[in-house]
């Protein structure tokens, strides 16, 4: 019987490995859980996509401050194209305001909100652009984008960024809900995404193993961080904008509000972490290709060189993301000239400044990390792969005298 190769018989075991992460995945989705929006009885809502027919009147004036805004209604002939009532056609007034400005052209995609009373006594509102295929559209550009450019490396990055979405969304969110404890939840889900990332992108090496490692280390150091400054700052999940509406479903499913802040800084520190440790694990990796008589201490200070340019880069890229998300109320507290005193205690200055420097000073301590990491095991996952393939070596030269005897 031909046995595998070490390559082939690994990635057979990362396919399997997968699978079954997979199944257990569903599995777990399989499981009963309370459900909020649920419609009973006669009445429920739906959202369908429905045409604009032909706009049959219009009431609009155009916006003096903001161009490109209309104000006032339009009584429209829409078409649903999906759910019970397919193919009917009604007739719907469209309100324009500020907020909510759904500007209908005739041939136009909409989203419509249909609240039935029955099957046959429904209600049709306006309520979104149909916005799928554009968003779908900028998906697969991405996607080819990263094909075209990082080549058989772009695919499987893909493959990592839908391992990646489908565990936030499959795995994280449904352990959040149902109570588990939130720093579980992220550090299972962190890595995971580790390791399906950076395997499928380097393969089984001492490369791809010290990034790993030493990035978990980081990441748990981040979400230790944060929890401790969390406690100090007296600052959790019950702090955040969502938290009157998700102590409402906490009631129903034992969700951990309080720890929820923290998961997010903890999964929101990964991507940069990551990068991070893959960068030092791969610049420690060549000099020692260059090299294979350099000391441990020599490979350590190669992974610092490359990693002390990244600090500053990386912790910027978190910082200026973070800022990013909350440019609105920024600019809110920047017009109503709110004092420095108030400000700097306010629950979201404090949330804000603690995911950006707990999570800068994950990507800083990742560096070190890694680069010992990688320092230390490189060689020894070097000598460990020669005396295999001395050991492979040595066996046919040991069988070669018996071959012989057998034919005499």
């Amino acid at each position: 019987m031909k046995r595998l190769s070490q390559p082939k018989l690994r990635s057979a075991l990362f396919v399997v490995m997968l699978l079954v992460l997979i199944g257990a995945v569903y599995q777990f989705n399989q499981m009963d859980e309370f459900t909020y929006n649920e419609t009973g009885g006669t009445s429920y809502i739906r959202y369908e996509k429905a045409r604009v027919m032909e706009v049959t009147d219009e009431q609009l004036e155009k916006d003096p401050k903001i161009s490109g805004l209309y104000h006032g209604t339009q009584q429209l002939s829409l078409k649903l194209l999906s759910g019970e009532h397919k193919g009917e056609t009604v007739s719907v007034t469209n309100y324009l305001s500020t907020m909510f400005n759904v500007h209908a052209k005739p041939g136009m995609k909409l989203i419509v909100d249909v609240d039935s009373a029955d099957a046959t006594h429904y209600m049709v509102t306006v309520y979104s652009y149909y916005r799928a295929p554009l968003l779908y559209g900028m998906v697969g550009v991405f996607l080819a984008i990263l094909w075209a450019i990082g080549g058989k490396k772009g695919l499987k990055s893909a493959a990592g960024l839908i391992v990646t979405f489908g565990s936030i969304v499959f795995l994280f969110i449904p352990m959040l809900y149902r109570g588990y404890s939130p720093m579980l939840a992220a550090i299972l889900v962190v890595a995971l995404t580790i390791i399906v990332t950076l395997l499928l992108l380097d393969g089984w090496s001492s490369k791809s193993l010290s990034a790993i490692i030493g990035t978990m280390i980081g990441v748990v150091f981040a979400g230790l961080l944060a929890s401790l400054a969390g406690e100090l700052l007296h600052i959790s999940g019950f702090n955040t904008p969502d938290s009157e509406t998700l102590i409402l479903i906490a009631d129903n499913t034992g969700m951990s509000v309080g720890g929820l802040l923290f998961a997010g800084i903890l999964l929101a520190a990964l991507g940069a972490i990551m990068d991070v440790g893959i960068t030092v694990a791969s610049s420690v990796y060549e000099v020692y290709r260059t090299n294979r008589e350099l000391g441990w201490r020599a490979l350590f200070m190669a992974g610092m060189n490359v990693g002390r340019d990244m600090m500053g880069t990386m912790a910027t890229t978190l910082i200026l993301a973070f800022t990013g998300s909350s440019l609105m109320s920024l600019i809110v507290l920047y017009a109503y000239k709110v004092p420095y005193t108030q400000l700097v205690n306010m629950n979201m200055v404090t949330i804000e400044v603690l995911q950006g420097i707990t999570g800068s000073i994950g990507v800083i301590l990742t560096v070190p990390i890694v680069a010992l990491v990688s320092a230390r095991f490189m060689p020894y996952y070097d000598r460990i792969g020669q005396a295999k393939a001395q050991g492979a070596m040595d066996m046919p030269a040991q069988q070669e005298p018996k071959q012989e005897h057998s034919i005499a």
